[in-house]
């Protein structure tokens, strides 16, 4: 088997774009700019080794010497009031998410729970001489830039924005791979994937090919002792109403949830009917794409499952996917967001502005959601069109809502007015496939995703069951 590195979360940061490049300071943006493949603070870290591990340890020391109160204190290692609003700020911004007061109270204690968990898997991992490398730390980052299309300087000024130092980001994600080589190091000899153990689950596979398969989303939260349990669901129900809501799934999963799946946004894959828990298989097959189940209890927490598609048993004939009709022929109920950029923009603004386009496209789900985006960028202006004759629109835009399928949403376009996106209204289908086996290499990675998960959700148990954990009410 070939080496594997236990994944680490490392988070998008596609909103935090959105919430912070208004329309109006688009242009002042346009500075020469850091290339992306430039590693974060490279050419300093090259001249003396650092420790990112260390470093993002010695974070809440250096908050509390400047004034800051302490949250928590994590075997006398304490977690400042400064960390937790840096990191719910982050949280917010990167989610999308708009609590209410009450709501905000739970989400920091959902957010305390995620750093005195980090807090122990970093004190782990320096214990057993495991370490970061700022160069480490550095890939990471270039990762979310690329996935994101920024520069360094733009990652910069988008933390900056939200008030998040980047030395907020790093230790997080310092923690993060601490955690996964530090797992790796110590349980991945305890973990044996032999040919035999595939060819078993492709046999396993192949029984249940006449079975409707699921692609499935989870968030997680653990219950370690029985009187957590009315705490972990209250704050399971509260991530549900913000999913619920609009706040990225993908996201939230990223940054909350206790599972190892939180490094691809809680990604399970593709499961069968019967391969998970019972208690999570029942509520699976009442779902529908795309749609988020409540809270439910199973074996060591909470989980919450998004089904992103169904996949009928092989063999099964599709049902009629045939978009139903909304209005008179046609006519097409759409929306508009526009990003205006005045009557002679420079080359700059205008793929600042498309930049930010599609920033927000991305987070769009539908027209109810759209609305809610547009609000979150200051200039961007929302329209609903109602049931638009396609026969009125340019050929480009004819074009582009064609091609979008229903309830889909165009790419940005310019017009005479700015840069545009129109969201179809008309009935999202539902996204139905027939099952294809998985490859061998595949099946082998995910018996071993799945061995290494348990072994490491037991180990970071133990820790929490010995550790000395107070936290100071607020």
């Amino acid at each position: 088997m070939s080496a594997r590195l236990f994944p680490y979360a490392a988070f998008g940061l596609t909103l935090l774009a959105v919430l912070a490049v208004p329309v109006a300071a688009l242009e002042a943006a346009t500075a020469p700019q850091t290339p992306a493949t430039a590693a974060p603070d490279a050419a300093a870290k090259a001249a003396k080794p650092v420790d990112e591990a260390e470093a993002a340890a010695k974070e809440s020391d250096e908050a509390l010497r400047h004034g800051d109160g302490v949250a928590a204190v994590v075997n006398d290692h304490p977690i400042s009031n400064y960390d937790v609003r840096q990191r719910m700020q982050l949280f917010l911004a990167t989610s999308g998410a708009k609590p209410s007061a009450e709501a905000i109270k739970e989400i920091r204690g959902q957010v305390l729970k995620q750093l005195e968990t980090e807090r122990l898997e970093l004190d782990e991992a320096i214990k057993n001489k495991v370490s970061v490398t700022a160069a480490e730390v550095d890939k990471a980052i270039a990762d979310i830039m690329t996935d994101n299309h920024l520069t360094l300087e733009q990652l910069n000024k988008l933390l900056s924005s939200a008030d998040v130092r980047m030395e907020t980001l790093r230790a997080q994600i310092a923690a993060q791979i601490a955690w996964s080589k530090l797992v790796q190091d110590a349980l991945g000899d305890r973990v044996h994937v032999s040919q035999l153990d595939v060819d078993d689950e492709l046999a396993r596979l192949k029984r249940g090919a006449d079975k409707p398969h699921y692609v499935v989303s989870e968030i997680f939260q653990a219950v370690d002792t029985p009187e957590q349990d009315a705490k972990v669901h209250k704050d399971m129900e509260e991530l549900e109403t913000q999913l619920q809501a609009g706040a990225p799934f993908s996201s939230v999963a990223r940054q909350l949830s206790q599972n190892p799946t939180a490094a691809q946004g809680g990604d399970l894959g593709v499961v069968q009917e019967g391969q998970l828990p019972p208690e999570l298989d029942k509520v699976l097959k009442t779902l529908h794409s795309g749609q988020i189940s409540p809270p439910i209890r199973a074996t060591g927490g909470y989980y919450i499952l998004l089904l992103r598609e169904l996949q009928m048993p092989v063999g099964a004939k599709l049902p009629d996917q045939a978009p139903e009709p909304t209005g008179p022929a046609g006519t097409l109920p759409l929306t508009r967001v526009l990003l205006p950029i005045g009557p002679k923009p420079t080359k700059e603004l205008v793929e600042k502005a498309f930049q930010a386009a599609a920033v927000m496209r991305s987070q769009i789900e539908n027209c109810t959601n759209a609305k809610e985006i547009t609000k979150r960028l200051p200039g961007a202006q929302f329209f609903d069109l109602g049931n638009m004759r396609l026969a009125d629109l340019s050929t480009e835009m004819r074009s582009a809502i064609e091609k979008a399928e229903p309830g889909g949403i165009t790419p940005p376009m310019v017009s005479q007015v700015g840069v545009e996106i129109i969201v179809r209204c008309d009935k999202r289908i539902p996204k139905v496939e027939t099952f294809q086996l998985p490859s061998r290499d595949r099946i082998e990675n995910q018996i071993y995703e799945e061995q290494i998960t348990t072994l490491a959700r037991q180990y970071l148990r133990d820790l929490r069951r010995d550790a000395d954990v107070e936290t100071v009410e607020k």
